[in-house]
């Protein structure tokens, strides 16, 4: 076969593509839906979807990808997928859902009080770690549902995540890698398999073992299409579908890093920096490193939960003006704003922005926070100062997981919508203080899925030899000496210091919401 293809979806929060992926990296075709309602909200807060919403998107997407490439099916090899993480959904014996998904962006909270062991409590307590794992329980969708619909966790046969739902639909194998365990669920992260029943932080997510799947490793095959999958998406019935991983990890992969000198910075709706590293740490105190989509490594990273999202925040606040005159130029608002800031200094003349719009599990009482507002400021200032204060959070975080390891990051990537934007970069690698890189694609997640695939099928070796290939670096930004200087007097003599000073101010704010509910 001259040019082998892998069909890959790729399935986000907002949107979903197929794409055929050739062995030089690049894509023989794609199509792409961006969801109309990306979840419901039933109660405040909630954040649902149908049980079959994301399947018939890509077998819409799948088919009018293969009709137009007809010619093509006999060059495919293989399928693969790669999802959200942290979304779930309640299956009964039969396979059939029982209840609408879960998405990751969900805020319905369970009770915690009296629901882990007193002994166990203590303990957390006694680290430090008592206010964090009271948040986890109270986040973690399976608490929610064992309180609030006991009789429908009763009919539950098993509890699993979207892309092993997904793999149960295209093969009829309910089986998924350890890659795409990523969530609130009772996994252990270093040894790659579901947690055994005394381990210590089991309790804060107590789904039976007989509930979950089977996991395989990445690059196994889950199964081969179905007669059933065959007529809803067109793909050929018996191809192989190959396990990979999660979103996060095979963007990582596809942006090419799996050395520990490496990082990936995801500039997405959560914007994300992760290593891969063969020895397991811990990035933050009591928070796991995810296993990698290599079977062999591990992606410690560092989570802005509202990331990049924050920007499409401040066009539908405060861009009006901007939307109309990317309209009547026939660009995208993001380009219009990225001409405004190019000449704002760094630093934003003083104005710091702290992204915490959604607090994180380390930090669940955090809230955002701006400052050193005067009069010489514009929306524009606000705009970069967005940008700016996600890169310094991240900039905190590689620092954290060096201390940590003992490791020294020396190449950034950039994936995500962001990295779409040359500002974005430069921003970055100046206030890193490293060159930032862009590969051949923005639809790096894809290019990560399907290379496990190439692997799998053997048509590379490894992964050294798959990234040689398939991976082709577009451009690098090279950072500024002066305004990195600039930068790091910023973080350390303001910005590092802001979630301290304002530790006390944010507890407060907390309890009075606490007692007069408004969110």
């Amino acid at each position: 076969m001259s040019d082998p293809l892998v069909l890959t979806f790729d399935i986000g929060t907002q949107s979903a593509r197929a794409i055929l992926v050739r062995a030089d990296g690049g894509f023989a075709d794609m199509t792409h839906k961006k969801y109309e309602t990306p979840y419901v909200s039933r109660q405040p807060g909630w954040a649902e979807q149908s049980p079959d919403f994301y399947y018939d998107v890509i077998a819409a997407l799948s088919k009018e990808l293969l009709a137009r490439n007809a010619d093509r099916l006999g060059d495919l090899i293989a399928v693969t997928l790669t999802s959200i993480r942290d979304t779930v959904l309640c299956l009964d014996k039969d396979r059939r859902a029982l209840r609408d998904i879960i998405l990751w962006l969900d805020k319905r909270r369970a009770r915690c009080h009296g629901q882990i062991p007193p002994v166990k409590n203590a303990l957390f307590r006694l680290v430090g770690m008592g206010e964090a794992v009271r948040n986890i329980y109270s986040v973690t969708a399976v608490n929610w549902l064992k309180q609030n619909e006991p009789e429908l966790w009763a009919k539950t046969d098993q509890y699993v995540m979207l892309p092993t739902y997904l793999n149960y639909k295209l093969t009829g194998e309910l089986k998924d890698s350890a890659a795409n365990m990523i969530g609130h669920m009772p996994f252990n992260y270093k040894k790659r398999d579901w947690m055994a029943q005394g381990e210590l932080t089991r309790c804060v997510c107590e789904a039976p073992r007989e509930k979950l799947c089977d996991l395989v490793p990445s690059g196994a095959v889950i199964g081969k299409i179905t007669e059933a999958a065959a007529a809803a998406t067109g793909i050929p019935a018996g191809l192989p579908l190959i396990a990979t991983g999660s979103d996060k990890g095979c963007e990582t992969l596809g942006l090419s890093v799996v050395h520990a000198h490496q990082a990936a910075v995801s500039f997405g709706t959560t914007a994300t920096l992760q290593m891969a590293v063969k020895d397991y740490f811990e990035p933050q105190p009591f928070m796991p490193a995810y296993p990698a989509v290599p079977n062999d490594l591990y992606n410690p990273e560092f989570e802005v939960y509202r990331g990049f999202w924050m920007l499409s925040w401040f066009i539908e606040q405060f861009g009006a003006e901007d939307r109309a005159e990317a309209e009547k130029r026939g660009c995208s608002t993001e380009q219009i704003l990225d001409e405004r800031i190019r000449d704002i200094p760094p630093g934003c003349e003083g104005l710091l922005l702290q992204p915490f719009w959604t607090a994180g599990i380390t930090n669940p009482n955090a809230r955002g926070a701006i400052v050193g507002f005067t009069d010489r400021h514009t929306r524009y200032h606000l705009y970069r100062a967005i940008i700016e204060g996600i890169c310094m959070e991240l900039y905190h975080g590689l620092s954290t997981m060096e201390k940590r390891s003992g490791l020294k990051v020396t190449e950034l990537y950039a994936g995500g919508g962001g990295a779409k934007s040359d500002i974005v970069c430069q921003i970055a690698a100046d206030l890193f203080g490293l060159p930032v890189r862009r590969s051949q694609t923005h639809e790096t997640s894809a290019v990560g899925s399907s290379m496990v695939a190439f692997i799998a099928l053997g048509i590379y070796r490894d992964y050294d030899d798959a990234i040689a290939h398939m991976v082709r670096q577009k451009d690098e930004f090279l950072p500024d000496p002066d305004n990195h200087r600039l930068y790091m007097e910023y973080y350390e003599k303001a910005y590092h210091r802001l979630a301290s000073s304002l530790k006390t101010v944010n507890n407060n704010i907390v309890n009075i919401l606490k007692r007069r509910p408004t969110e």
